[in-house]
C-alpha cells in the first residue's frame, strides 16, 4: 500500500496537519497524548482496506501549530476541529470514530454535540474522571501535577501523573511496561518535545472536563466504549467502566493497556475493526 496523502487544514487558530489513506466510507482516528497522527501507524493501513482513513495530529502539537502558542486549549475547541475534517472529508455522509485516552474525551465531545455526523464512535480509556464519584481526589491530583510541573519542571509533573494514573498497589513496572518495537520508540523521542505542551495544557482542561452523560446515553446505541485488558482498575480505564455500567452497555476490552494501540497494534487494529461494524455491535 502506498503512503498516505498528507495535507492541511486552517481551522480558527491553528493550522491542522491531517493524512489520509484508503477508500470508502469515513473513518477518522483522533490520537491521545503527543502521539499525533503516528500513533495510528500500527493500525491504518489494514483499516484503509475497508475505510477512507484520516488521523491528524492535533493542534498544538508541533506538525499542528498555534497561532498563538499561548492559547488556552478546551475540548470544545478541540472537537470542532474534528468536526471540520468531518465536514472537509465526508460533506455527505456521517462518519465513524475513533479516540484514544485525550482522544477519547474529543470523541466523546463530538458525539454529544454533533450525533447528526456520527455513525459509531469507539472511546478507549476516556480520562473523563470527573464522572467518577471519587472525582474530588483526582482534581487535587491534578493540581499537585500543575503545581510541580510550575514549581519544578517537566519530568517530576510527568513522574507524578503516571503514578497516579496506575491503579493502587501496582508496581511502576507492570504490564504496560512493555518493550517497544523500534517505530514507536523513535515516534516517543520526536514526541518528547511535546511534553510540556501536553502536560501544561491539555491535561488539565481535559481531565477537568465533564462530559454530557445523560446525553451521552440517549447515544450510547452509537458508543462503544472500550478499556485495556492490562489497565483494569487504573484511572483511566475507570471512567469507561463507569459509564459503561451506567449505560448497560458492553465495555469492550482491547489488548494489553492504556498504550495498547502502540503494544499490541495488530491484535488492537483486529478488535478494531469488530467493533468498527455495526452489524457486530448493534
Amino acid at each position: 500500500m502506498t503512503g498516505p496523502t498528507i495535507s492541511h487544514l486552517r481551522v480558527d487558530g491553528a493550522t491542522l496537519r491531517y493524512e489520509v489513506r484508503g477508500k470508502g466510507p469515513l473513518l477518522l482516528l483522533i490520537p491521545g497524548g503527543t502521539g499525533g497522527a503516528a500513533s495510528f501507524d500500527g493500525v491504518a493501513d489494514e483499516l484503509a482496506a475497508e475505510y477512507t482513513v484520516a488521523s491528524y495530529d492535533p493542534r498544538g502539537l508541533s506538525r499542528s501549530p498555534l497561532d498563538d502558542p499561548e492559547a488556552r486549549q478546551q475540548v470544545a475547541q478541540h472537537a470542532d476541529d474534528a468536526f471540520q475534517l468531518l465536514e472537509l472529508l465526508s460533506p455527505a455522509a456521517p462518519a465513524r470514530v475513533v479516540g484514544c485516552s485525550s482522544g477519547a474525551i474529543v470523541a466523546l465531545h463530538l458525539l454529544a454535540t454533533r450525533p447528526e455526523r456520527i455513525e459509531r464512535v469507539v472511546a478507549h480509556e476516556p480520562p473523563v474522571v470527573e464522572v467518577l464519584p471519587d472525582a474530588a481526589e483526582h482534581r487535587a491530583l491534578l493540581a499537585r501535577v500543575q503545581d510541580t510541573f510550575l514549581r519544578d519542571g517537566l519530568m517530576p509533573a510527568a513522574a507524578l501523573l503516571a503514578a497516579g494514573l496506575r491503579r493502587p498497589g501496582a508496581d511502576p513496572v507492570d504490564a504496560q511496561a512493555t518493550e517497544l518495537p523500534p517505530q514507536a520508540k523513535e515516534r516517543a523521542e520526536r514526541t518528547m518535545a511535546d511534553m510540556p505542551y501536553f502536560i501544561g495544557r491539555i491535561i488539565p482542561t481535559f481531565m477537568a472536563y465533564a462530559p454530557d452523560v445523560d446525553r451521552l446515553k440517549a447515544l450510547s446505541d452509537r458508543l462503544v466504549l472500550a478499556g485495556g485488558t492490562d489497565s483494569r482498575g487504573e484511572l483511566p480505564y475507570r471512567p469507561a467502566a463507569f459509564l459503561a455500567e451506567r449505560f448497560g452497555t458492553e465495555l469492550v476490552h482491547f489488548p494489553g493497556g492504556h498504550t495498547g494501540l502502540s503494544t499490541h497494534p495488530a491484535e488492537f487494529g483486529e478488535l478494531l475493526r469488530k467493533v468498527l461494524s455495526v452489524q457486530s455491535y448493534g
